[in-house]
């Protein structure tokens, strides 16, 4: 895979367009005793916003929120394995009041985990900024991976052209 280090809006576009259409994330916090816990979280913001944030919903008195409020730094992951696109995003997740936020990032989902809906007192908008981020984005297709990979096999070299790998750092 090619790697490459970007810190543009391009490489940023690009990293957004791997995730939006991903449903669930795999939202990773540490505990108490610093070992890590990976639960699926589904992301509101249908676009990266200008604040380079990641939206999601939880629930006040769950075990993620309490987990950040001790040691903010967070993985969010994401995974398409039909467009062979995976995204690993670390960043730094806090609890935001901002009803407005709330209102626009609501949906008939977010209904279902809350019912009291935008006024359910359980109801946790949490942002996690973005620090850094890695992406690998295999452009070639099934077909031409198990040639090239069948070929690495036989030479004994790993396999090349497989796709792209960046990091994208956004502070």
């Amino acid at each position: 895979m090619t790697t490459s280090h970007p810190d543009d809006t391009a490489a940023r576009e690009h990293l957004w367009s791997l995730v939006k259409d991903i449903r669930f994330a795999m939202f990773t916090t540490h505990d108490a005793k610093g070992h890590l816990h990976a639960r699926p979280m589904t992301t509101q913001n249908s676009r990266l916003d200008e604040d380079r944030s990641l939206w999601f919903f939880m629930s006040r008195r769950s075990e993620p929120v309490a987990e950040f409020a001790a040691d903010p730094n967070v993985n969010v992951a994401y995974a398409d394995t039909d467009k062979d696109a995976y995204v690993s995003v670390s960043g730094v997740a806090q609890v935001v009041e901002d009803r407005a936020r709330v209102q626009q990032l609501w949906s008939k989902l977010a209904e279902a985990w809350f019912p009291g809906g935008v006024d359910d007192p359980d109801l946790a908008l949490v942002r996690v900024d973005i620090v850094h981020a890695d992406y690998w984005d295999v452009k070639a297709n099934k077909l031409t991976q198990l040639y090239r990979m069948a070929k690495a096999a036989m030479t004994g070299e790993p396999p090349k052209d497989m796709g792209e790998h960046a990091q994208v750092r956004m502070g």
